[in-house]
């Protein structure tokens, strides 16, 4: 836990010190007049990417035992507070995951059900990202002189099935009952048998729901189509900064550049690398670096509004439940 603790705050290091790099190489004063000049109208792409999560969250409900799924309003909450924790904290993209399902235990969703449907959803975006990368690739063929870049992308994208289908394996396997028992030889006490009881019914939920192929097929399209939203925000975005483009040019841009900041898991929010990948892909289309990196950073203005409310909100949800364990606890004295 502490490696993987290190490897985050490095990669967050790394980031930071990479996207500032790129502001100093292109100077932060022209990137900035370019966001200055778009006016108040840039606070409109919050509202334009918030969609996105309604069909990220119905994707998710399809990943539940029957009668387990949790109200449409939860999982909304719960995606949006674990996007917070995922893309504020250095988590790997692993705490979010572990935050969503413990909300769900909170507002009443057993432990099972909440940690089968949390990593099995995991797969379904890992394999709606590859979908949505190979959109970019096949865009990519229309481009002139882009064969290199495409094999590239196609090799990344082979490597990410490699580690969806490693990652379905352990899984199956019993990942979570495995890991209980071990923990269980570290740390002796009888609350722990209860432990290892959710653990192995997790795993046994997570076999159960593998084997529903056409529910993790939803899964997976809602989680398409969730990424695939996300194209209009940045259509919306390059039309506010002045440079409009057209629907095919947006959705190289946003499937090539959702992919590789994605694949930087280990870099909160993608600092630094998702501006390096808008560098890289928008010079495709004709983009200037400047404008590349003010795209870039428009479209992190949703970051600011949504990502530290999502932290207040979740304090405040472990807050209340804490207060009323322990006004439960003084009543039950």
């Amino acid at each position: 836990m502490t490696g993987m603790r290190l490897l985050t705050q490095t990669g967050l290091v790394l980031g930071l010190v990479l996207l500032i790099g790129l502001l100093i190489w292109q100077g932060f004063t022209n990137v900035l007049q370019l966001l200055l000049e778009s006016g108040w109208y840039l606070l409109l792409l919050p509202l334009a990417w918030f969609p996105v999560l309604l069909p990220a969250t119905q994707g998710w409900r399809q990943l539940f035992p029957a009668g387990h799924a949790p109200t449409f309003s939860h999982g909304v909450l719960a995606l949006w507070m674990g996007r917070a924790v995922n893309n504020l904290l250095p988590v790997a993209s692993i705490g979010g995951e572990v935050v969503k399902a413990r909300l769900l235990v909170i507002w009443g969703t057993g432990a099972a059900p909440a940690a089968a449907s949390v990593m099995v959803d995991k797969v379904a975006q890992a394999l709606a990202l590859a979908c949505w990368a190979l959109v970019g690739v096949l865009l990519l063929t229309f481009l002139p002189g882009n064969n290199e870049l495409a094999a590239y992308t196609l090799g990344g994208i082979a490597l990410l099935l490699v580690g969806v289908v490693g990652l379905v394996v352990i899984q199956r396997l019993g990942m979570l009952g495995a890991l209980a028992q071990l923990a269980g030889k570290l740390v002796r006490h009888e609350a722990w048998e209860g432990v290892k009881f959710s653990a192995t019914e997790a795993d046994r939920l997570v076999r159960e729901l593998y084997g529903k192929k056409r529910k993790l097929l939803l899964a997976t399209l809602y989680r398409l189509a969730s990424l695939a939203l996300h194209t209009f925000e940045l259509w919306l975005a390059c039309h506010l900064l002045g440079q409009p483009v057209g629907v095919p040019e947006a959705l190289l841009l946003r499937s090539l550049t959702a992919a590789l900041s994605d694949l930087a898991f280990i870099i909160p929010n993608a600092y630094g690398v998702q501006e390096g990948a808008f560098i890289l892909i928008g010079a495709l289309v004709g983009f200037d670096p400047d404008f590349a990196l003010a795209l870039s950073l428009a479209l992190r203005i949703r970051d600011l509004v949504f990502d530290p409310a999502g932290l207040l909100t979740l304090q405040q949800v472990e807050s209340r439940r804490y207060f009323k364990r322990r006004r439960a606890g003084r009543l039950g004295d």
